[in-house]
């Protein structure tokens, strides 16, 4: 069979095999939109094993997906849909990618926190009562669910209904798909409490098939696209966000970060990122492992 590579992510390469589609989830790590001159290993291989957990108990609940079958140690094997340009989809298109990121949020965390401090989100968006001091890792009374573009330059949340004009969902396709948002969202909270998790936030992509229907695609509930954090922790008053949180924090400390964001802010030459020490590569390592099986409850054992 011809094996076409399509796409090579930061992280992820997408490879065409014409009726269906593999992935296959590198050991490779970025931050800041910056891919760091260092592997870690068995990144991939657990986050291709997260997807596929998450895959699989989504289909015993009834929900479709693309996933078709898992290819060790680090790929899988998935349905092939379109991607049109928004100008070509129509009501009536199949078999395509809903050109938006659904984002759903359990607690204050991360860019909702800054922008809730800029003043563009009110404490009453969130649904907290009117003139509540909103506070970083504070959990909130219902899910805060947005969409953004996905198929742009730059991604840019977006209202509903810019929502449907671009993507071609009716509104009641609309709110099917955020019941099924919902619905994969609650499924995970439940699952990872047990094991001594929060899942604070994450997204999800979906795409309708051949029948029309909508199904969840990419990989969700994973360390790399969501954000979980040590429940004891939390309890303790501390949030400690896992995963990738660990190497940003390493550029922070060496500075890297700022002069990162200071040369964007100026226009100038992006400076290199540099390496990890191998220490650090170790321990990221460690941290990829450990919520992998904290994730699935399965205790990590290579197939590589």
């Amino acid at each position: 069979m011809e094996r076409t590579l399509l796409l090579k992510g930061k992280v992820k390469e997408a490879y065409d095999l014409g009726d269906r589609l593999e992935f296959q989830f590198t050991d490779n790590i970025s931050v800041f939109d910056k891919v760091i001159p260092s592997t870690i290993p068995f990144k991939g291989e657990t986050l291709s094993r997260e997807g596929v957990y998450w895959f699989e108990r989504a289909d015993e609940m009834g929900i479709r997906t693309h996933f078709l079958q898992y290819l060790p140690p680090a790929g899988m094997l998935c349905k092939k849909v379109d991607i049109l340009p928004t100008n070509r989809i129509t009501p009536q298109s199949r078999n395509y990618l809903i050109p938006l990121e659904w984002i759903c949020r359990w607690y204050v965390a991360g860019s909702l926190f800054d922008r809730v401090k800029a003043g563009e989100i009110a404490a009453q968006d969130l649904g907290f009562a009117s003139g509540h001091v909103v506070k970083p890792g504070e959990e909130l009374p219902e899910p805060f669910l947005e969409v953004s573009t996905k198929l742009e330059k730059t991604d840019r949340l977006i209202a509903k209904e810019e929502a449907l004009q671009i993507s071609g969902l009716s509104p009641q396709e609309y709110e099917d798909a955020r019941d099924i948002v919902l619905k994969i969202d609650e499924d995970i909270n439940r699952s990872v409490a047990s094991r001594g998790l929060i899942h604070a936030d994450g997204k999800k992509e979906l795409a309708f098939d051949m029948d029309r229907q909508i199904m969840i695609v990419d990989v969700y509930g994973t360390a790399d696209e969501d954000r979980f954090w040590d429940r004891k922790r939390y309890d303790e008053g501390e949030l400690v966000d896992l995963s990738k949180e660990y190497v940003r924090q390493y550029y922070r400390q060496t500075g890297y970060k700022d002069r990162l964001y200071q040369a964007r802010e100026e226009g100038k030459a992006e400076p290199a990122i540099p390496a990890l020490p191998n220490d650090v590569v170790g321990e990221t390592s460690r941290i990829y492992i450990k919520l992998f099986e904290m994730i699935t409850g399965e205790k990590f054992k290579a197939k590589g």
